[in-house]
């Protein structure tokens, strides 16, 4: 019984795929350097629907001026943020956060002038920010290309056959898209978290136009 070999496809030509299929990703959604931080905060462990409701509380009491986010009281921040989820947690992250922004005493576009490592760790210096959280925000800020290996890449890539089950281990292997462009390398974590929004089973990967490919990485 003779079997139909599986279509391979580099990184690029998987990011070529999805854009043609999907269009323009629309992501990340917000106005602002600073609503974009927070919004990375606090999609941590909940979805973005609820994330949506804080966003809008923090807009109303803050327009998201980083010195207002860093100035309101911590009971008040947590009450703004609770449909987040993790709200003692999450506000914690994010009063830390602004105060390290303030002491930078820089622009978004000088920090990110910092090489990449460095700033990654300084990032995860702080609490409650960890390697998913730090990559959304080099990438969607301080526009410093890289691959952020998020929940919807390990399942859209382990459908691909390339099954790799922590977020550490993806990075590894993709550290090509730190040598691509901010907008596609912003465009493909997009694209995919767009697409894993849909296929959300096998079933749905099967049915959908990348079924029967495979990631060559």
């Amino acid at each position: 019984m003779s079997t139909t070999p599986s279509a391979e496809l580099t990184l690029r030509q998987l990011f070529d795929q999805l854009a043609a299929a999907l269009g323009p990703s629309g992501w990340w959604p917000a106005d602002s350097p600073a609503e974009i931080l927070v919004g990375a905060v606090l999609v941590q462990n909940t979805n973005w629907q609820n994330v949506a409701k804080s966003l809008a509380n923090l807009r109303a009491a803050t327009a998201f001026s980083p010195q207002r986010l860093a100035d309101l009281p911590l009971d008040q921040l947590q009450q703004l943020i609770r449909p987040s989820g993790f709200f003692r947690h999450k506000s914690q992250a994010l009063h830390s956060l602004f105060a390290w922004l303030q002491a930078q005493d820089a622009t978004y576009a000088d920090i990110g002038q910092r090489p990449p490592h460095q700033l990654r760790q300084s990032l995860l210096a702080l609490p409650g920010i960890g390697p998913e959280t730090a990559d959304a925000m080099r990438l969607y800020v301080f526009n410093q290309p890289t691959f952020i290996a998020d929940h919807y890449s390990r399942r859209l890539f382990s459908w691909l056959g390339a099954d790799y089950r922590t977020y550490a281990q993806l990075k590894a292997v993709t550290q090509a898209v730190d040598n691509w462009s901010v907008a596609d390398a912003q465009e493909l974590h997009g694209l995919i978290d767009n697409f894993g929004k849909t296929a959300k089973t096998p079933a749905d990967f099967n049915a959908s136009f990348l079924a029967g490919t495979q990631l060559r990485l």
